[in-house]
């Protein structure tokens, strides 16, 4: 093989190695197509309608088949020539890149119900292949100096090209890997994801929240958060997919009969309903690590009950599918609170990565003690005879949620004119609930703003003040007080090890009006 080819043959396996990584991606993902199937339904909706006739007349059923196909070889005689080009340039290939980067993304995008996510294969395939061609060119590159140095003579010829082929099966090697990987997970992945799109809970109803609950701002966070806006942390590297058929609850420890449930047990009990508001301990003072949710689930009080927990148990020892663990104070899950073993979440069965077929949710307690996804064992026992995942590593014990407040409007970057401003945000304290948000203007005396509705103390709530704001710089900061009379507090700390405090402020710019 002549040196030249070797360049060829280089941007080629490159090229290809991209496209399984980013159908790998989109498998494990449970991303409805990977790039390649989206630009073939792009190509097909641009398709004049008589050449789509004469195509099916020709093609029958193989039609699509022989489109991506075409598709394949097209791409790959790209990817070839990017390698020749790497050879002389090395900014080149990466143009090329960036071209069919931006085709795949957009054909992605125009999909039905596209989201930020399905771009994740795209992008995963744009990095494969400027790795993987620097990865192979490198020794074409290292071999042609030296051939040069050494003769001064063209190096077409070739000569020794053993790292160059190690490289060449390895990299082929991995990325045909990755690709039967991600299909094999896709593939179970994708079937549990069916079984919940067709699952029906009696007792489950829609999210219908009063118009009280909001404070008529634009640019306020939503009251109610999306799924698919939902913030997601857990320590998955793999996020596992249960179906509900092999779902099983161990109810075991200090009590007096262990419980054993699957999933028909499960939701065949009392369903219960709430709006509930999870935040992360892991939250910054103002960030966005926060949700609320409509959810739907059995009572862990219910379920503690029936099993009767002894004397000198404090705590519930949570296990995942996947092995992660958290500790939960007792007195949570059996108390009023709405703590709950969740099959549903905004009307509908939980997502996967949101837990399906079931987590649990605990009002008023950080996620990191509390909201244990795709949970399989209960524990009752106690704290001193327990370690969880996140306590092993410095985070507090039982994590109770702290007071907070967000200013989400004005922002930083919004034109302002002097005069009479809204000011809006959120509030939240699970389970004691908002007694009063105020704002102050450049460290002035604190002023007090209207909150909207709350439908219980578990949820956050929506607050707005009209402060009038003279042109030039300005900082806005907002704190709350709860229902117990506690006033947030302005100490400043850092989440780890019981959660985030301070006062968020924002920093504004008035023009003259």
């Amino acid at each position: 093989m002549t040196t030249s080819r070797s360049w060829w043959l280089a941007g080629l396996v490159a090229g290809l190695a991209g496209l399984l990584t980013s159908y790998a991606a989109a498998m494990a993902l449970t991303i409805r197509e990977s790039p390649v199937v989206a630009v073939a339904e792009l190509v097909i909706r641009w398709t004049p309608g008589p050449v789509a006739e004469r195509a099916v007349e020709l093609l029958g059923f193989a039609d699509k088949a022989v489109l991506l196909v075409l598709i394949v070889v097209l791409v790959g005689l790209v990817f070839a020539w990017t390698g020749a080009l790497a050879r002389r340039r090395w900014w080149a290939p990466v143009l090329v890149y960036v071209v069919l980067t931006t085709v795949g993304a957009y054909a992605v995008l125009v999909q039905r119900e596209a989201q930020t996510v399905d771009l994740v294969p795209v992008a995963v395939g744009f990095a494969t292949w400027l790795v993987c061609l620097s990865l192979l060119t490198e020794p074409l590159r290292r071999h042609e100096r030296a051939a040069v140095a050494a003769t001064g003579e063209d190096p077409a010829a070739g000569a020794d090209r053993r790292g160059f082929l190690v490289r060449m099966v390895l990299v082929a090697g991995v990325a045909a890997g990755l690709g039967i990987v991600g299909r094999a997970v896709g593939r179970g992945r994708r079937h549990v994801e069916q079984t919940r799109r067709l699952l029906k809970i009696v007792g489950v109803t829609k999210p219908d929240p009063s118009p009280a609950v909001r404070v008529g701002v634009e640019g306020v966070t939503p009251w109610v958060t999306p799924v698919e806006d939902f913030y997601l942390i857990h320590t998955a590297i793999v996020v596992p997919t249960i179906e509900p058929v092999d779902w099983r609850l161990r109810i075991h420890g200090l009590v007096d009969r262990v419980i054993e449930l699957d999933y028909r047990d499960l939701i065949s009990r009392q369903i219960t309903e709430s709006w509930i508001t999870l935040n992360c301990v892991s939250n910054e003072v103002g960030g966005s690590l926060v949700g609320n949710a409509w959810w739907s689930g059995v009572r862990l009080a219910d379920l503690l009950a029936e099993a009767g927990v002894r004397a000198g148990a404090d705590a519930v020892l949570q296990t995942s599918e996947d092995g992660w663990t958290c500790a939960t104070p007792l007195a949570a899950l059996t108390d009023e609170r709405n703590a709950m073993l969740a099959v549903a979440m905004n009307g509908k069965p939980l997502p996967i990565d949101h837990g399906f077929p079931v987590r649990t949710i605990v009002p008023g307690l950080y996620g990191y003690v509390s909201a244990t996804k795709w949970v399989v064992d209960l524990e009752v026992t106690r704290f001193e005879d327990v370690e969880a995942f996140w306590t092993q590593r410095g985070w507090s014990e039982q994590g109770p949620v702290k007071i907070a407040s967000r200013i989400d409007v004005p922002g930083s970057d919004d034109d302002l004119v002097a005069g009479d401003v809204r000011v809006a945000g959120m509030a939240w304290a699970q389970h004691t609930g908002i007694e009063r948000v105020e704002v102050a203007v450049d460290g002035g005396p604190w002023q007090q703003a209207e909150l909207a509705a709350t439908p219980n103390v578990d949820t956050w709530v929506q607050w707005a003040l009209t402060v009038p704001l003279e042109a030039g710089d300005h900082v806005l900061r907002v704190r709350a007080t709860d229902r117990a009379g506690l006033v947030q507090t302005g100490v400043e700390a850092q989440p780890i090890p019981e959660g985030a405090t301070g006062w968020h402020q924002v920093e504004v710019s008035v023009g003259e009006a």
